[in-house]
């Protein structure tokens, strides 16, 4: 496997015309409509398929993705994107066990795992490398809503990401949990306690499994009758949950529940209600998400919901092989979760 991060420089690629964007103005369609019919996708009106179909033919539109496969220049080389700072991805177990999973079956094939880390892609430098040719397909993890340069690369090269991308003009390969369920099952743990001032440490606002997260464990709240204590963001860090965790106490010093939306922001979070004379589950009951090596690391062993990452690492793998050897697979895999009962709650 190697490494490539956002400050690699790569050679632009120059798109010969004419442009998606041009197919998209001859066939009255938008470019994602244009992006899904190139891409195979079956969620998209005959009418359109024959308009975007008739463009291509009349402007002679070779999909990159075609071109390079007429020219038979595969890289054999994969790609795990995941746009964030390089710091949190070597500090986040849960990419470690992502890899491990993308290894497990890349090791059994001819391809290769390309690294890149690269927040929002600065500059564009990620972006040129994966449509210069230099890889065959992407996983890409940990997205955001403002990620919008994936859009482009799905139009180029075939991608699974791990978890619902929340970007409007791409089609594509989705590995993911019921992050809303996952939620729902955390709060429901700290309700059937009896807790009844119950608040939430979360992820990043501009990610799909932080928002799901949340109003899961909103929902159940206020289910059982009881009114939803604050919601702080944690940015999915060790420093971020300890930080949301002081916030908490002191807007809601009374809180005797609270849901962390992932362990490692517990296993910041959990040494703070300790610092403050609280004990942990007999004043608040934490419960944590992804069960993950941080979880026993806390100062009292986290229940936690499980989250099988290794293996939607392996799935996702799975997936884009077959893509790549012109197999079908369905657009949506759901991963089952459960609650892990430990001592925290």
């Amino acid at each position: 496997m190697s490494i490539l991060d956002g400050d690699h420089d790569v050679t632009a690629v120059r798109h010969a015309a004419p442009t998606l964007e041009m197919v998209a103005a001859r066939a009255g369609v938008s470019r994602a409509t244009v992006s899904r019919v190139v891409n195979g996708s079956d969620k998209v009106n005959p009418s359109s398929i024959e308009a975007v179909r008739q463009a291509i033919a009349e402007l002679g539109y070779v999909p990159n993705r075609a071109a390079r496969s007429l020219a038979s220049a595969q890289s054999h080389a994969i790609a795990l994107v995941v746009p964030e700072d390089i710091t949190r991805f070597f500090g986040d177990v849960f990419f470690a066990s992502i890899v491990a999973g993308l290894n497990d079956r890349l090791d059994q094939s001819d391809y290769v795992l390309n690294l890149m880390v690269a927040s929002q892609d600065p500059g564009g430098k990620t972006e040129r490398y994966l449509l210069g040719g230099a890889v065959d397909g992407a996983v890409v993890v940990s997205h955001h809503t403002s990620d919008h340069f994936l859009e482009r690369i799905g139009d180029a090269i075939p991608l699974v990401f791990g978890g619902r991308p929340g970007l409007e003009n791409i089609d594509t390969w989705v590995v993911d949990v019921d992050n809303e369920e996952g939620g729902a099952v955390a709060a429901r743990r700290l309700v059937e306690r009896g807790c009844t001032k119950i608040a939430t440490i979360t992820g990043p606002t501009d990610m799909q499994s932080a928002l799901e997260r949340t109003r899961g464990w909103k929902r159940v709240v206020e289910a059982a009758g009881l009114e939803p204590g604050p919601q702080v963001d944690g940015d999915f860090s060790m420093v971020g949950g300890a930080l949301a965790m002081r916030e908490l106490l002191d807007q809601y010093p009374d809180v005797d529940g609270v849901f962390v939306a992932s362990d490692l922001m517990a296993s910041g979070a959990m040494p703070v209600i300790l610092e403050s004379g609280r004990r942990i589950p007999e004043d608040v009951a934490v419960v944590g998400y992804d069960d993950s090596p941080a979880a026993l690391a806390c100062p009292v062993p986290l229940t936690t919901v499980l989250q099988p990452s290794e293996a939607m690492g392996r799935a996702m793998a799975d997936i884009l092989l077959d893509v790549l050897a012109g197999g079908e697979r369905q657009r949506s895999t759901i991963m089952p979760i459960e609650l892990v009962e430990r001592e925290s709650a």
